[in-house]
């Protein structure tokens, strides 16, 4: 568990900054009686925001969700101005619900109710509120390794802080850009994005936000290896907590003292912080924060060889690290399981473990510890005697460390090749000394032995020169051939070379062009905007795709297709980008699904100069387009061989409407009619629209297609689950099902509930 890129630290950090004190039950109770006597809905409203608060403050998630869910309740109910519902006393419940859900480890409900606040805060003008819920999209984002997501958000609320001048904003807005860089490994950005919110907290004599950026540059200063400056920054916070009441992260903070001790082996003294950290933790019922103690005393008993405990420990966190989905936790776990099976001569075992965490590293991205798995993989291997595999895993374990480690490795290697040389020379010394000694020693009578044999060993040289005249010769031509093989060979490397140069120049021009096309595609974030219960399912087979989906926002509709061109890959991604530009024009144009799917096909027709000639090319797509009324529960549909299917809620069976059996382009008459139908949908029922590669996917135990069947079977199965969990399980069956063999086609799904 000890290696040279991996120190074994779970980095805290302060995002939300709760303070908790005594002074928060007086709050509560004071809320509660006002509560009883208060009885004008928006100030109940208010009172019960507050509640739900104060409860999610003292860490009872429960009560607050209560209190939560009941402000939501009377917020839509209750008639306000004109119209049913009081849009601030939504959106404040909403966000209390996404902190109460992201405290739970509950993310995918975290997100469904922050961009549900987004949206009517947008709509209602109120930028703070706004820049709050960007903020804390972004955070969530973070805690599932969705960097550049987060950073998106993060941006969006630091934009508004400084349009307004808004400056506790800006500070929180730079402490959470820099959380995402020390996520991501890159310590000096995530140094000047604190240091920018420290000026700015000391400025406004801000104590949450001065603790939260001190505890995060004291885990920079960790990380760079400066303990002094990390143990002075986390000091600094800790006083700064303990002066506020604030448990959760007081915590956080003695955890982050201990493990600085544990690394300079300093056991008694991480204990002592550790356990300082786990009475709190107990105490307000913090998932991680247990899980995190429990894995850092796994650690400490795996450097003292008590891998039992170690292992008991390292298992109790990884399960509550699973609950909470907290997947960098989860990693580090999975690595120090596999470590400990290593030291028991478990190899299988903890190559199971490595893998799965390798696996999960990749997802999230994070370096350090995807390095330390490769070199425990190769140290495994190495143990099997799986010799080749060692190999390949030490390199990979190279690659991400000889950045960090080239200055010191040379350094290292200069020594060793400095003492190589002079051990070498002292042997030669030694040598010479010896044969001195052994020719002084010589006696008349050694001489005359000597002199005896000496007509037998003239023979014995005689026969000793003729067959190294021999070998001489022998040796000769094998240069000769030696010379002709290193030529052959530095020829083949300079092809080689050349290859791979021409290869990473298509590589490139193809990522270059993945760049483009995913401009292209709508955001995540506007369809969730516009379709809170969504998802989209995108896999393509290659860097660019021929697939692509479609969504553009009107007054009236949503506006959604699924698009499947005619192949994949490099000419796939050029008729998708052709298709997406005519899509938007056909709906510029017209509200009438039909009417744009016929404006669709001559535009493409047009576009790609499509005539009855042989010569012509016969390109075009599939497409299954809707247009979603999401007031009235109403769909219209459309489709080129691409089909709509309908669950129902608390059905198991799947409604088709068939596609016009035309495709978009190629053969089809200029003026082709497409069908449309009007499609009456109920809150809960859910309709999904694809392409053909889900269903086209092979594998299995037969290296068969999933089929349309399977499809319909996986889509029913997954009903009682989010829209964001269904795509999660969607993918997690295409990945098992498909194995180690290649994907034959790009993949989309969109599935949209009411």
């Amino acid at each position: 568990m000890t290696k040279n890129v991996k120190s074994y630290w779970v980095v805290f950090l302060f995002c939300l900054g709760y303070v908790s004190s005594q002074g928060q039950q007086a709050k509560i109770d004071s809320l509660l009686n006002l509560l009883r006597k208060d009885k004008q809905d928006t100030i109940q409203i208010k009172n019960l925001n507050n509640l739900s608060w104060e409860y999610n403050i003292v860490g009872d998630y429960e009560k607050g969700l209560v209190y939560g869910n009941e402000a939501l309740r009377l917020s839509n109910s209750v008639v306000f101005g004109n119209r049913k519902g009081w849009p601030s006393g939504i959106a404040s419940a909403d966000a209390n619900l996404a902190s109460l859900y992201q405290q739970q480890g509950h993310s995918d409900k975290a997100l469904e109710c922050d961009f549900a606040a987004l949206k009517i805060r947008k709509d209602i003008g109120d930028q703070k509120g706004t820049a709050t819920s960007c903020r804390h999209i972004g955070i969530v984002y973070t805690s599932l390794g969705m960097y550049d997501k987060a950073a998106e958000m993060v941006f969006s609320c630091l934009k508004i802080h400084q349009k307004i001048g808004n400056k506790k904003g800006i500070a929180e807005s730079f402490t959470s850009m820099g959380n995402i860089y020390l996520k991501q490994g890159n310590y000096d950005r995530a140094l000047e994005y604190y240091i920018q919110s420290l000026k700015i907290n000391e400025e406004l004599k801000d104590k949450r936000g001065l603790s939260s950026v001190l505890n995060n540059i004291g885990i920079v200063y960790d990380a760079k290896g400066n303990s002094g400056k990390a143990l002075e920054s986390y000091n600094a916070a800790l006083g700064i907590l303990k002066e506020m009441g604030n448990k959760n992260a007081m915590a956080r903070a003695y955890t982050n003292i201990g493990i600085l001790y544990r690394k300079q082996a300093k056991y008694k003294e991480a204990l002592e912080n550790f356990a300082g950290a786990l009475h709190i933790v107990e105490e307000i019922g913090d998932k991680q924060g247990c899980a995190d103690a429990q894995m850092n005393a796994g650690v400490i008993y795996f450097e003292q060889a008590k891998y039992e405990k170690a292992l008991e420990n390292d298992l109790a966190a990884l399960k509550l690290y699973e609950e909470i989905g907290y997947k960098e936790g989860a990693t580090e776990c999975y690595c120090n399981i596999g470590d400990v099976y290593f030291k028991q001569n478990k190899m299988a075992e903890a190559k199971k473990q490595l893998l799965t965490g390798l696996e999960i590293g990749k997802q999230i991205g994070i370096k350090p510890s995807i390095a330390s798995i490769y070199q425990s993989l190769s140290l495994v291997d190495s143990a099997s005697g799986n010799w080749k595999e060692a190999y390949e895993y030490h390199k990979l374990f190279k690659l991400y460390t000889d950045s960090i480690f080239n200055a010191e490795s040379a350094k290292s290697s200069g020594e060793m090749n400095a003492r190589y040389e002079n051990e070498k020379k002292e042997s030669k010394i030694l040598l010479l000394e010896k044969d001195k000694e052994k020719q002084s020693a010589l006696s008349g009578a050694e001489t005359k032995r000597h002199n005896s044999i000496l007509i037998g060993v003239i023979c014995v040289l005689t026969l000793v020169i003729l067959f190294s005249v021999f070998m001489f010769n022998r040796w000769r031509i094998t240069q000769r051939q030696k010379t002709i093989i290193e030529k052959q060979k530095k020829l083949v490397d300079e092809q080689k070379a050349l290859v791979e140069e021409k290869n990473k120049d298509i590589t490139d021009s193809i990522n270059y062009a993945k760049r483009i096309q995913q401009a292209k595609l709508p955001k995540r974030e506007d369809i969730l905007l516009a379709l809170p219960q969504s998802f989209v399912f995108f896999k393509p087979k290659d860097i660019v795709s021929g697939d692509f989906y479609f969504c553009h926002k009107t007054n009236a509709d949503v506006f959604i297709a699924a698009c499947d061109c005619t192949g994949h890959g490099v000419p796939g991604a050029f008729m998708s980008m052709i298709g997406s530009d005519k899509l938007e024009e056909a709906v510029l144009q017209s509200s009438d699904v039909s009417e744009i799917l016929r404006r669709l096909n001559l535009g493409i027709k047009t576009a790609l100069r499509q005539t009855d000639n042989k010569e012509s090319t016969r390109d075009g797509m599939d497409i299954a387009f809707c247009a979603v009324d999401t007031e009235k529960g109403i769909v219209r549909y459309a489709g080129a061989n691409r089909p709509i299917w309908i669950i129902r809620k608390g059905q198991k069976t799947i409604e088709e409407t068939k596609a016009t059996k035309k495709a978009i382009g190629g053969f089809t008459e200029d003026e082709q009619h497409f069908d449309s139908h009007e499609l009456n949908l109920l809150p809960g029922d859910t309709f999904y629209i694809f392409t053909d590669g889900y269903a086209d996917l092979f594998g299995g135990e037969d290296n068969k297609k999933i089929t349309t069947r399977r499809f319909k079977e996986q889509l029913i199965g997954i009903q009682e689950k989010t829209m964001s969990e269904q795509e999660t399980l969607l993918d997690e069956f295409a990945e098992n099902w498909k194995g180690k063999t290649e994907q034959v086609d790009d993949i989309l799904v969109i599935g949209i509930r009411l």
